[in-house]
């Protein structure tokens, strides 16, 4: 579904990295978006769950409604930056969709806010919220469990229970951790404490996902190695600046 060569993503890029499950590059690469924003289509014909609708593009937008399988019924955003949050406006309009987040004042306002273990359910797949301050304070991740579609129509909600997981769960984690890099973590918003707490909940997640769908790069296949990197990465980075501080003394930001 891509002419990209292999291994390398750019924007206008269309992939299913499982049944059910797709992924469309936004065409806003930089320094900051790597090959651009991913956006993901989760679901069937009768509902899809769309998540980080990226840039308010109108290519970009129409690539999203043309990948689609069936109607968009929910746009969920992992987070209010402006690489990730700005196309849903446009998306909920066009498609009647319900505008599910943890929600920012002023930039991303849900029909609906999600908290910590609040489920969407779309034909073959659960996705759970998962809060993870820490890049953002509103940044939500989402375990992605595929099933056994039972028929009927989906429900969203913390009650909502589908049929049995099947195994191959895929974690949808926004800018928390990134394919081929670390993340900025950026005050006043971001936290490095939260986000440090936010990495260890990813890494005890059982049973653990088979994969990471980052909000920049390529899919993820071994996620519990790369978050034990990701922190032993940032506490080895904190004892440097300890031991920096210890040299040279106290220091302003």
């Amino acid at each position: 579904m891509s002419d990209a060569p292999p291994g390398r993503l750019a924007g206008g890029q269309v992939d299913e990295l499982r049944p059910g499950l797709i992924r469309v590059v936004a065409p806003n690469p930089s320094f900051m978006t790597g090959p651009g924003t991913n956006s993901y289509l989760l679901g069937g014909r009768e509902a899809v769950a769309l998540v980080d609708p990226g840039p308010d593009d109108p290519a970009h937008r129409s690539l999203l409604l043309a990948s689609a399988p069936g109607p968009i019924r929910y746009v969920l955003v992992t987070h209010h930056h402006p690489d990730h949050a700005p196309g849903t406006a446009a998306i909920v309009e066009l498609e009647g969709a319900t505008l599910l987040a943890y929600g920012k004042p002023g930039i991303v306002e849900p029909a609906a806010e999600l908290r910590d273990g609040d489920r969407v359910v779309v034909p073959g797949w659960s996705l759970k919220a998962i809060e993870t301050p820490g890049h953002a304070s509103d940044h939500l991740c989402f375990f992605a469990e595929p099933f056994a579609e039972p028929g009927g129509e989906p429900e969203r909600g913390a009650a909502a229970e589908p049929a049995p997981a099947a195994p191959g769960a895929v974690l949808l984690s926004g800018d928390h951790v990134l394919a081929g890099t670390t993340v900025v973590v950026p005050p006043p918003d971001g936290d490095m404490s939260a986000y440090l707490d936010s990495l260890r909940r990813l890494a005890a997640l059982r049973p653990p996902p088979v994969a990471i769908a980052p909000g920049h790069g390529e899919l993820i296949d071994n996620p519990e190695r790369l978050l034990a990197f990701y922190l032993e990465h940032r506490l080895e980075r904190e004892v440097q600046v300890l031991d920096a501080l210890r040299r040279l003394g106290s220091a302003r930001a």
